[in-house]
């Protein structure tokens, strides 16, 4: 099997070096990923300045390249340019964080593993949440593998969102199919004065309580198990769009 890799955190990140070494095991490893963090890069791609490739080396039995892009460039560039053939899967992580609910469209982790689906390429985007503002890698690099041969083997579906919780293997829960739940934030922007006398602004803010479904994945990470939500990239509206229809314009 051939897999390509990729991440938002970067290529020097701790997950995407857990999760090649893992999936080595399994198949043979391309990691096309940015040079630095584009962390909530969402969907971007680079339209006006050019992108640079170099090649790295991080494992005997991995090739490595890093992009200056973002995460979804590093797809696009690989299917297009990079590899020689088209691979069977494409896993975006192990991302530094959760990725859950509507943080997904924020997510440079989530849209990776949306453009690989875009070229009909199976794609799972494997995050790790935080636990009292550190991440236990231990779970996901205990799981990476047993997901996605899980996940391979399914008949439907052909982008997954997989969480899991920053624990100890022998305590996650189990593994949950789950919908995306909905997560909302109190935000505020720090407005601060750089040394020229100039205006920044930092964006802050807090998660608020929100009630979520028993079965969506935020409740999953929650009570300790492991969730996979499958998602598509068509985001229209088919319930409103049948009302409209009816309607005289």
């Amino acid at each position: 099997m051939n897999i390509l890799i990729t991440n938002d955190d970067g290529i020097n990140a701790i997950g995407i070096r857990i999760l090649a070494k893992e999936l080595s095991n399994i198949g043979k490893v391309t990691i096309v990923a940015p040079d630095r963090e584009r962390s909530a890069s969402g969907h971007s791609i680079t339209l006006h300045s050019p992108l640079r490739i170099v090649k790295t080396d991080i494992d005997d039995r991995v090739e490595a390249y890093m992009v200056s892009g973002t995460p979804n460039d590093c797809i696009k560039i690989a299917l297009e340019s990079i590899l020689d053939k088209k691979p069977d899967l494409i896993v975006s992580g192990i991302n530094n964080g959760a990725n859950l609910g509507t943080d997904i469209l924020y997510s440079g982790t989530v849209s990776a593993a949306i453009e690989g689906g875009m070229h009909n390429i199976r794609s799972i985007a494997i995050s790790a949440s935080y636990d009292e503002n550190k991440i236990n890698y231990e779970g996901a690099k205990y799981y990476s593998c047993k997901l996605i041969n899980f996940i391979m083997n399914l008949k439907d579906g052909l982008i997954f969102n997989v969480n899991i919780p920053s624990i100890n293997k022998e305590d996650i829960k189990g593994i949950l199919m789950t919908e995306l739940g909905i997560r909302k934030y109190k935000n505020k922007y720090l407005k601060r004065e750089d040394p020229m006398g100039k205006n920044y602004y930092w964006l802050d803010g807090e998660l608020m309580d929100i009630k979520n479904k028993i079965n969506s994945d935020i409740k999953a990470i929650e009570n300790k198990y492991i969730s996979i939500t499958p998602l598509y990239f068509d985001l229209t509206d088919y319930k409103s769009l049948e009302k409209l229809k009816k309607e005289n314009i």
